[in-house]
């Protein structure tokens, strides 16, 4: 065999080898209002207290996981407390470490978003610029390398990925509607470039609250679910989308006929009775048709309490996501939405939350394979 047959047949054996290894090793999907994993019910065949689990997704709000601040007069706000800088890469670095962990515990789905969150926990103004998106909603290639990361190894370890793009406050960083647009297309066609298939996208998160742009607001953002539903990847599959509102809020009719599922937020409902409430009226919207429905933000906890707002969204089979923050006078540990970030289980809420989830979903924490 001569030499440069055999270099162009290897060359063609090791393509082969790539483009099989980036066959997606999860694919989410839905049944009526079950989410499945590779053609499975989630927790399959799982019940806690009498209620049903399978088909359930839980959820935690881990936004910041590609956060940095591209404005120089606020970016000494994030510093490690060891180092006294911030650093966009081991925030980056440390999240990856801690994904088996929460895999580990049950955990099958994390919120995280192109424009992160407030890294103070609430913000009424936010000086900071975290954005992928430029300001003509073209995407920013150090941000994407970030997310490529996490989702890549999500897909290994048989995790969702809640992938947002915009967050008010930061959704001017885009300088009109036409970058809004696309920006959404933009960031739909990278997703179903990459080939995966455990991405489910949040348009933007609590699309009531403070958003610049028309098309990012309640009476319009269904457009965009509609523009990401209408986008195909080369082997004919698209991407399950939503968006969700601030909290306590029913979704409107537009978006729940448009939606492929249903996303709520718990936050200012201190009641777990509410909560429930939440749900049933949810399903009562005009349009409604069977659908998964789970809360990807809630900062109430009391886990260790029979009744709370974990057990309540349960209770009425809706999935659950927990929301922490690092509250004031609270240490490095505290929090995840809070920058800098300490993304492993060193909180007592933390902790709470991570225990009553593995109880829930009847998952013994074991030992996953770190990046």
């Amino acid at each position: 065999m001569n030499r440069p047959f055999l270099s162009r047949l290897l060359a063609l054996f090791f393509l082969g080898i790539a483009v099989a290894g980036a066959a997606p090793k999860t694919v989410v999907s839905i049944e009526g209002d079950r989410f499945f994993i590779n053609g499975r019910p989630t927790y399959e065949g799982r019940t806690w207290n009498g209620k049903k689990i399978e088909g359930l997704m839980m959820n935690s709000r881990m936004v910041q996981g590609i956060f940095d601040d591209l404005n120089p007069a606020t970016v000494s706000r994030w510093a490690y407390p060891d180092t006294g800088k911030w650093d966009a890469e081991r925030n980056t670095r440390e999240f990856l470490a801690a994904m088996p962990v929460w895999r580990a515990h049950g955990l099958l789905s994390f919120t995280i978003n192109f424009q992160g969150g407030s890294p103070e926990g609430y913000s009424r103004n936010q000086p900071w610029h975290n954005s992928a998106f430029n300001a003509d909603g073209t995407l920013r290639p150090d941000y994407l390398a970030r997310m490529k990361r996490i989702v890549d190894f999500a897909d290994d370890l048989g995790m969702v990925v809640v992938l947002g793009y915009f967050y008010f406050g930061q959704d001017e960083r885009l300088a009109d509607e036409a970058a809004v647009i696309r920006a959404v297309d933009a960031a739909t066609r990278w997703v179903l470039d990459q080939g995966w298939r455990n991405v489910i996208i949040e348009v933007n998160n609590e699309c009531n609250v403070r958003y610049d742009h028309p098309i990012l607001q309640p009476d319009r953002v269904h457009e965009l679910i509609d523009r990401v539903k209408a986008a195909k990847a080369p082997a004919g599959h698209r991407l399950l989308v939503s968006t969700s509102y601030g909290g306590g809020t029913v979704p409107k009719e537009n978006v729940v006929r448009s939606a492929d599922f249903l996303l709520l937020h718990g936050n200012g409902v201190a009641e777990p009775a509410k909560i429930a409430e939440l749900v049933k009226k949810t399903r009562a919207v005009p349009g409604y048709t069977a659908k998964p429905i789970f809360f990807n933000e809630d900062d109430h906890f009391n886990f260790e309490v029979p009744a709370n707002n974990f057990t309540a969204a349960v209770g009425e089979y809706a999935g659950w996501g927990y929301f922490d923050f690092r509250m004031k006078g609270e240490g490095f540990a505290a929090g995840y939405q809070s920058i800098p970030a300490d993304w492993g289980l060193g909180s007592p809420r933390k902790l709470g939350f991570f225990r009553l989830l593995a109880e829930i979903t009847g998952t013994a924490p074991g030992p996953y394979a770190r990046p």
